[in-house]
């Protein structure tokens, strides 16, 4: 009795630490087309960095390196931040298996925001073979769930400049059915309601087209907020000169936030940053909200603010400049109270020669179904088969079957029912469909070995999804799916998923560090009541447990 109530006692403390108290900053909202802090309704504009070195840590083997489970280095940092009126910093990958709590809560104490891209190095949607998978999910899962107790959480980017040109666009469909996940996600878990959104690079072809297809169609579907990495600002310029003007009137309908998730031109070094007065400026604050100088840590790619040597901080002459422009901006601002958000939403693009992403989107991931289609195929590809040569198999089979029912298209919308499983499962499915389509003899569930057969069974609460999807796997289910360890949505599609009525380019389809789109081209206040007094409940709940604790002990 004792552990038990101990283990409750650290628990409940443990959630504790995440829960908003009167210390934390207030959480940034969505309110039309702007910001606006949820504690008083004043406008949110956001000026930040993108604050993520190459060298940052590297962990159990890692390839992420996460600034924000770097307590020394942050917290060396914070200062420099601090002196750019900084509010927000960008991070582009998160290592979910280190503690992140030091640095948000110094961050916090600092008034400073994060937007955290959900993908990392090898889990991203992939332009040039995009797809919406359940390990992809449950990646950005694990991100939501490390972040989304913290009030200073402006956000997640739910990707970085996956579509990059217009032969690409059909990846878009998947983007922004895992913004679409992600954010249904923090509601079921009964979060806090935290923005999702996208970050596009600037093509001339696809910046109008890709900022309404995120910002179209119903609110269940459409980005919370949308980020353009731009770089047409160089040297001396002007508002007109450097684009500015033109990009400024291509985005004034949006009805969502739409802000610099990246710029800092460098071409004339060092940089002036003479495009932060007109970004802050009467011109531009009725459509942007602010945006993210890339980036802190000077590199190779030569956009540094500032260069390190192990605990030692030198201001570059980009620092000085930029300090100098964004102390000495003073933009408009609206209130929640008096501002009135447009009512009228943007049209999804229509498909064409410079844009092929259906409005319908893939089907939600689902771990379950995929188990039950599995453990239903009689036969299925054999475990000592290496991964590296599940293609082969696929090749040759698909060649001989239709292959439908594990194939997602953005271009038509049209998606197979086990198109997120994992290769494993999908292999299994077409191998069983070859099997039975052929005479379910022994002698078709061979391929020189690499196949073998199972007992198939089905459990009821998957038969009726699996009888719906049907033997090709091209129909949808809905429902649920429970195998006994929490039940999962089988919503899936084959072309009825959930719809809507350059300067530089990432050399990967996301992403996942600090070379990013730049690279590859050379307040505080209460939180709000209800987590209050949540947390006062769990205090005293808390405090109860120690004093139960307490006398079982003594009686022991």
């Amino acid at each position: 009795m004792l552990f038990k109530s101990l283990s409750t006692l650290a628990t409940a403390a443990a959630f504790l630490a995440g829960v908003a108290t009167a210390d934390d900053v207030p959480a940034i909202e969505v309110v039309g087309n702007k910001f606006f802090y949820s504690n008083n309704g004043s406008q949110f504009y956001i000026k930040g960095v993108a604050y993520q070195a190459d060298t940052a840590n590297d962990t159990s083997g890692s390839t992420i390196n996460d600034p924000l489970a770097d307590y020394d280095s942050c917290s060396r940092d914070i200062p420099y931040l601090k002196k750019l009126d900084t509010n927000v910093i960008r991070v582009y990958a998160i290592n979910t298996s280190l503690d992140h709590s030091k640095c948000l809560k110094a961050l916090n104490d600092a008034d400073i925001y994060i937007i955290a891209d959900l993908s990392a190095p090898d889990t991203s949607i992939n332009r040039d073979d995009p797809k919406w998978t359940v390990d992809l999910f449950n990646s950005y899962k694990t991100v939501v769930d490390a972040f989304a107790n913290y009030t200073n959480v402006l956000g997640f980017f739910a990707g970085n400049e996956v579509t990059n040109n217009y032969t690409n666009t059909d990846a878009s469909a998947f983007v922004k059915a895992a913004i679409r996940d992600v954010r249904q996600y923090i509601s079921d878990k009964e979060y806090r309601k935290i923005p999702v959104g996208y970050s596009s690079n600037d093509d001339e072809e696809t910046r109008v087209k890709m900022a309404d297809y995120f910002a179209c169609g119903d609110d269940d579907v459409k980005a919370d907020f949308y980020g353009i990495n731009m770089y047409e600002w160089c040297g001396k310029s002007d508002y007109k000169t450097s684009g500015y003007a033109d990009r400024t009137a291509e985005f004034k309908n949006l009805s969502i936030p739409v802000f610099f998730s990246e710029y800092g031109c460098n071409e004339v070094r060092p940089r002036l940053f003479t495009e932060v007065q007109a970004l802050y400026g009467s011109n531009m604050t009725d459509v942007w909200s602010g945006g993210i100088v890339y980036m802190y840590f000077e590199e190779t790619n030569k956009y540094g603010l500032v260069s390190i040597d192990g605990s030692d901080v030198k201001t570059l002459d980009d620092f000085n400049n930029y300090s100098s422009e964004i102390n000495s901006i003073s933009p408009s601002s609206a209130n929640t109270k008096s501002y009135s958000a447009t009512t009228s939403d943007v049209s999804c693009p229509a498909t064409g020669k410079y844009w092929s992403a259906a409005t319908s989107l893939p089907p939600t991931p689902n771990g379950g179904l995929c188990s039950c289609m599995d453990a239903a195929s009689g036969c299925v590809v054999s475990d000592d088969v290496d991964s590296d040569d599940y293609q082969a198999l696929f090749d040759y089979v698909c060649g001989e079957v239709d292959c439908s029912g594990i194939t997602p298209n953005g271009t038509s919308g049209e998606y197979g029912a086990y198109s997120f499983c994992t290769p494993k499962e999908q292999l299994a499915f077409v191998l069983n469909l070859y099997y039975q389509q052929n005479g379910a003899s022994k002698s078709d569930c061979d391929f020189s070995g690499s196949a073998s057969l199972q007992t198939a069974t089905t459990q009821a609460s998957c038969s009726s999804a699996l009888k719906e999807i049907g033997s090709m796997g091209t129909n949808s289910a809905s429902g649920s799916v429970d195998l006994g360890s929490g039940t999962e949505s089988s919503t899936s599609s084959s072309g009825s998923g959930s719809s809507g009525s350059g300067k530089s380019s990432s050399g990967s389809s996301s992403s996942s560090s600090s070379s990013s789109s730049a690279s590859s081209s050379s307040k505080k206040s209460a939180a709000n009541n209800v987590k209050a007094n949540l947390a006062q409940v769990i205090f005293t709940s808390v405090i109860s447990l120690s004093i139960a604790a307490g006398v079982g002990f003594a009686l022991a």
